[in-house]
C-alpha cells in the first residue's frame, strides 16, 4: 500500500465516523438556516429537503 492508499483509507474512515456525521450536521444546519434567512420562509420546505438529501450523502448515513 502506498502513501496515497493510506491517506485515502484514513480519510474514508474519518468520513464514515460519528465525528464526521456530527460536524456535517452542524454545517448543513448552519447553511440551511442561512438560506432560509436569505430566501424566506416560503422556501423553507425546499431548503429542508435539499439539506436532508445532502445529509444522506455525507457522513455515517451513506
Amino acid at each position: 500500500m502506498g502513501v496515497f492508499d493510506d491517506a485515502k483509507a484514513k480519510a474514508t474512515e474519518f468520513l464514515n465516523s460519528d465525528q464526521a456525521e456530527q460536524k456535517s450536521d452542524e454545517i448543513l444546519d448552519k447553511v440551511s438556516e442561512f438560506a432560509k434567512d436569505k430566501l424566506g420562509a416560503d422556501k423553507a420546505g425546499q431548503i429542508d429537503a435539499v439539506r436532508d438529501k445532502l445529509d444522506e450523502q455525507i457522513g455515517k448515513n451513506n
